[in-house]
């Protein structure tokens, strides 16, 4: 509170002194209109005035976008910290998945996702590193702990998260709209050893020229014979230079093609290069400890000197654009001899630009993942073990502090299979969900909410929320053994794998549910997998006491309280023995 409180005092002053210099740069341009007929030079005075206000003026803009950010940064952790994030963050629609094996099912993406929750990223390299963290779970155990000791060293380090969360949102529209990772990853452009001659012979010539023809100039304006006032040697024909205007000319149009990729994704692009530069140099100064952000560290070793050498060429092409400079621009051939330095800096460090960006996004994932852990701190970081899920008060991060149930789940070992049963709405969904996205978040180098977690790396399989399609002709039946089918197959491929399945094969009748189940989980156990099963068929229980040991009956249950269902959220060893589908429907008003 008290860092966004300072951000937010800063911002209003800021706010204060932008208008009062607008306000300033009107008075000095009235002043100067208003000086220049009677007194002449002396408009001159209020005009330098208000050329000294304009690069103040600029600061103080940039100054006060850097506060809002900042405001904006502690503003978005505490509405986390409130529970407050949904509908304000960013949602990753673009990662959403139609047939991911688990991101629908856990809620990755949209409108109060995991995503949500966790990004903190602007640029497209850091977003798509996130989510692919999240997408696709990382089996090794050394990549792992490598992210959690980012993710442990930046959480702490506030400072650093809101300088990379303040400059990449300055910086991520101009330069990722730039491609320039595209751009420095193009084919050599190539200039002839002529061309570049020509380059710099064509405007040394005309420059020479019009030197030379300046005093003959001098003397028709003030009406001077030639002979009586300029030396001969110094009488200029003007054929000279309207030759070499045409040979520029005409050399601007064959250099045409190829100047113009080489500047059109760094043109304007100054100031985004000047934040990115700063924003390169706070990241290589700092002194990071873990072996994940050292690496990166390395990576962008001397690249904020690159992006700076870069920026002031750039600053030199936007030079052109000055109606006054123009005319001289086009005779000194500006932006062609521009175009050979900006590709001579793209060969030789063009090809770094991709590498530089998503190391930035990399860090920006880390940060994410660390701010949440900040922001979270009785969540604990997953211990890294074998195989098999240990989990002590795991809760759902979606769901509010002060609504969330927590429960304990042990998968591993002999223990394969939990067959989770329960009535409707009790609960036995969102213990699916709670188990799936705990392993995601742990494979992603993050903290997860729980106590303790012991985890193994694996991959993961859920058949949760599953909807027919009638553009694919598929029911939901349909849909959901396709679904299986893949769980099945990736179960026979993977090393380890987790596998959650609600109401698994409930579009079809009671005694091929139950064939059919214990054939899926049975297959499922055989290939090595883990996982749990949920069902509010109570004939589906059978199946966990036919693998025992191997597998177990758990439930949720609720009680009524008038004509109230009420729900505990707790789970409980062995099967569910009531159901609550009658007292449901008489809670809504349907007479039974």
């Amino acid at each position: 509170m008290a860092r966004l409180a300072e951000r937010t005092a800063a911002r209003d002053a800021l706010q204060r002194r932008e208008r009062a210099l607008s306000i300033a740069r009107l008075v000095m341009i009235a002043i100067t209109i208003a000086v220049a007929f009677p007194f002449g030079w002396f408009a001159l005075i209020p005009f330098a005035a208000f050329v000294a206000i304009l690069p103040v003026h600029e600061r103080t803009i940039r100054a006060r976008h850097r506060a809002e950010s900042g405001a904006a940064f502690y503003a978005r952790g505490i509405e986390r910290i409130d529970d407050a994030w949904q509908g304000h963050g960013d949602a990753g629609a673009e990662f959403i998945e139609e047939h991911h094996p688990y991101a629908d099912d856990f809620d990755l993406f949209g409108r109060g996702s995991l995503f949500e929750l966790l990004s903190l990223a602007v640029t497209r390299a850091g977003r798509t590193r996130l989510a692919s963290w999240l997408k696709e779970p990382a089996r090794n155990a050394d990549e792992i702990r490598a992210r959690q000791d980012a993710v442990r060293e930046l959480r702490d380090n506030v400072a650093l998260r809101e300088d990379v969360a303040i400059a990449a949102r300055e910086v991520s529209r101009d330069i990722e709209a730039a491609h320039l990772d595209a751009w420095g990853a193009m084919p050599a452009v190539a200039f002839a050893r002529w061309e570049r001659i020509a380059m710099i012979a064509l405007p040394t010539i005309a420059a020479a020229i019009i030197a030379l023809s300046i005093p003959e100039l001098a003397a028709r304006m003030i009406n001077a014979t030639h002979d009586a006032q300029v030396a001969p040697l110094l009488r200029m024909p003007m054929w000279p230079l309207v030759v070499a205007i045409i040979a520029i000319i005409a050399m601007t149009r064959i250099l045409a093609p190829r100047v113009t990729p080489v500047v059109s994704a760094v043109e304007r692009a100054e100031p985004a290069l000047a934040l990115l530069a700063q924003l390169l140099a706070r990241i290589e100064a700092e002194a990071f400890a873990s072996k994940r952000l050292t690496d990166a560290a390395d990576k962008l070793r001397g690249a904020a000197k690159e992006i700076e050498r870069l920026r002031r060429l750039v600053a030199l092409l936007d030079a052109r654009r000055n109606q006054l400079f123009a005319p001289v621009a086009g005779l000194l051939l500006w932006t062609p001899n521009l175009a050979v330095a900006i590709e001579r800096w793209r060969l030789r460090s063009g090809a770094r630009v991709g590498e530089w960006i998503e190391t930035v996004g990399e860090i920006e994932a880390l940060a994410s993942l660390a701010s949440f852990a900040f922001e979270h701190p009785s969540f604990a970081m997953p211990d890294l073990v074998a195989e098999g899920f240990d989990a002590k008060a795991l809760g759902h991060p979606l769901i509010a502090a002060d609504r969330r149930v927590t429960n304990d789940i042990i998968l591993g070992g002999p223990l394969r299979l939990l067959v989770v049963s329960g009535s409707n709405m009790s609960g036995k969904s969102t213990m699916l969900r709670t188990v799936g996205i705990a392993a995601v978040l742990a494979m992603a180098g993050s903290v997860v909410c729980a106590r303790s977690l012991r985890i193994g790396p694996m991959a993961i399989g859920a058949s949760i929320r599953i909807n027919d399609s009638l553009q694919e002709g598929a029911s939901r039946f349909y849909a959901e053994i396709l679904r299986i089918r893949n769980i099945l197959a990736m179960a026979a491929s993977e090393a380890a794998m987790l596998f959650l399945l609600d109401e698994v094969l409930a579009g079809t009748n009671s005694h091929d549910r139950r064939i059919g189940a214990a054939a899926i989980v049975r297959g499922l156990i055989d290939r090595g997998a883990i996982g749990m099963v949920s069902t509010h068929d109570l004939a589906l229980a059978q199946i966990a006491d036919d693998l025992t040991p191997r597998a177990a009956n758990v439930h949720f249950e609720d009680h009524l309280e008038g004509d109230r269902v009420v729900f505990d959220y707790r789970m409980r060893p062995g099967v569910v023995t009531k159901s609550n589908a009658l007292a449901l429907m008489r809670s809504v008003g349907i007479e039974i």
